[in-house]
């Protein structure tokens, strides 16, 4: 099998693609528009990248997908599985039920089917009530033929898994390995709630994440080209297509950390901010060893609240097709809309009616692009003070993401990046590397594989040291799971926050290891 990759990341706006040797130098690299279907977009980017490299279909051994599938199945409520939900929690959890504070339409969609269970443990471990299995087996032969994705949530299950796991055997032994299982211990991090909703939600785009494997699989074969495939994920990693297809939330934020490490290795720095401008938006991230700072915060997917590994980011309603209207008495609004990906028609540089950010650029001779002419009658003086106030909206964004009042060096990246200047207030240095445009796509074909475990620990009981040890050889054996080789890997960060409201030394312990694709 052959060394070389190919990267794809399926972007809102365009599909790029890029196809690496060995010691990762860009050989091609392509931008096509992203269609409705999103597959048809990733086949014409596969075939044309390879197609302009002189390379054999033979040497390509790995293929990587970035991909918004699942995000916009969840947003547009479209190709969700048939779900059961199951919170194993009574009699102590009855107070909340499942799904609330969920938007309407998603709790329809996704709420047919809610069961409490007894059973469930106490933060230390202690079980509150016995399992009821009976009444397990109940729900499993009342659902047998209506669903065929189950999302099933404990009590403290980050502490003690073994109730998720006795109702996943249970659910196997009556439905077969068809349906497929959530268990939020694997999943989500401490909190009932917004765990439940994180598991809720990967049962809800299995199919999606299967769809999406199946189609870029069978691209790869039409092409001719047989390769190990993986996913991207949120932490800037790659899963293996079986991890993926169990854990698809964990692809729902994979294209803005992909364009973090793309520009993490093209711009040869390990710590910076990143500003990916697209056709829509700018997400504003930080770097930290390579890789994306995380999120300490609740995030909101589709408008639930969920607690999972997500990255750090800023998002700004500013790409390269945002619309710039002007008032009469000169008064201007920068976006929030784009034109997205009809830019080559709707933009006045390429003869369309819209002004945009990139006719505002190319009017003052910051940009080569289109046709310059079209946009010579406006107002320079006006458009000089939109141009600055684009890149002031940059700057705050930058602003809130530092830490320090020290400058930072930026790294800018994605198709839009084209616009902003080569100096930005509270940057040290401002660069944009060679073949910043695909930065995503180089991104999710660089990556490591990674596995992370976030667990409670009695430090009282076990010894931080141990705990830590243990928490660690967890951590290593995920990211063997995902697809990395073990003599490669290395822990990127580790965390541990003391619970002073829990007896016993209680400490919630965060570990990620992270290491090269296995051969």
């Amino acid at each position: 099998m052959g060394a070389y990759r190919i990267g794809i990341d399926v972007g809102g706006t365009h599909t790029d693609a890029v196809l690496l040797d060995q010691n990762n130098r860009v050989l091609s690299e392509t931008k096509s528009s992203t269609t409705v279907d999103v597959a048809t977009g990733i086949y014409q980017a596969m075939h044309e990248v390879i197609t302009n490299s002189d390379v054999s279909r033979e040497d390509i051994g790995y293929a990587m997908l970035g991909t918004t599938h699942c995000t916009n199945a969840i947003v547009e409520r479209k190709g969700l599985n048939n779900i059961a939900v199951v919170r194993i929690g009574a009699p102590a959890t009855l107070a909340v039920k499942p799904l609330v504070g969920v938007p309407d339409e998603l709790r329809i969609a996704l709420g047919k089917y809610v069961y409490l269970v007894r059973g469930g443990h106490e933060f230390d471990g202690r079980e509150i009530v016995s399992l009821d299995e009976a009444h397990l087996y109940q729900i499993a032969e009342e659902v047998k033929g209506h669903v065929d994705s189950i999302a099933i949530t404990s009590v403290f299950s980050p502490v003690s898994r073994d109730h998720e796991e006795r109702a996943r055997n249970i659910f196997n032994e009556v439905l077969g390995d068809e349906v497929a299982i959530s268990l939020s211990s694997e999943i989500g991090s401490v909190g009932l709630l917004e765990r439940e909703n994180a598991t809720i939600l990967n049962a809800s785009v299995v199919n999606v994440a299967k769809t999406a494997a199946d189609g870029f699989i069978n691209a790869l074969k039409n092409e001719g080209i047989e390769a190990k495939v993986f996913f991207g994920q949120n932490d800037g990693t790659l899963m293996s297509v079986d991890y993926a297809v169990k854990y698809p939330i964990f692809t729902v934020a994979c294209g803005p950390t992909n364009s973090l490490r793309g520009a993490s290795y093209l711009g040869d720095l390990s710590d910076a901010i990143v500003v990916d401008v697209g056709g829509t938006t700018s997400d504003v991230g930080v770097l930290i060893n390579s890789f994306p700072r995380e999120s300490s915060l609740e995030v909101e997917i589709g408008g639930a609240r969920t607690n999972f590994r997500m990255p750090d980011l800023v998002s700004i309603g500013l790409g390269g097709g945002t619309i710039v209207r002007i008032q009469e008495d000169g008064e201007f609004t920068i976006g929030p809309d784009s034109v997205g990906y009809h830019l080559p028609e709707k933009a006045l540089i390429f003869g369309g009616d819209t002004l945009t950010t990139t006719d505002v650029a190319v009017a003052l001779g910051k940009v080569e692009l289109g046709d310059p002419s079209k946009v010579a009658h406006l107002d320079k003086g006006l458009l000089t003070r939109v141009y600055l106030k684009i890149v002031e909206l940059v700057e705050e964004a930058v602003d809130k993401m530092k830490t320090s009042a020290e400058p930072i060096p930026v790294i800018l990246v994605g198709g839009g990046s084209i616009l902003l200047p080569t100096e930005l207030k509270g940057a040290s240095q401002v660069i944009r590397p060679e073949h910043s445009g695909v930065a995503n796509a180089i991104g999710s074909a660089i990556s490591q594989v990674s596995g992370q475990i976030e667990k409670i620990y009695l430090f009282d009981e076990i010894g931080r040291e141990d705990a830590l040890e243990w928490a660690k050889a967890e951590a290593k054996g995920e990211a063997i799971n995902a697809g990395a080789d073990p003599d490669s890997l290395v822990i990127v960060d580790i965390e541990d926050v003391p619970l002073a409201y829990l007896p016993g030394g209680a400490t919630r312990v965060r570990v990620k290891a992270a290491g090269e694709l296995s051969q």
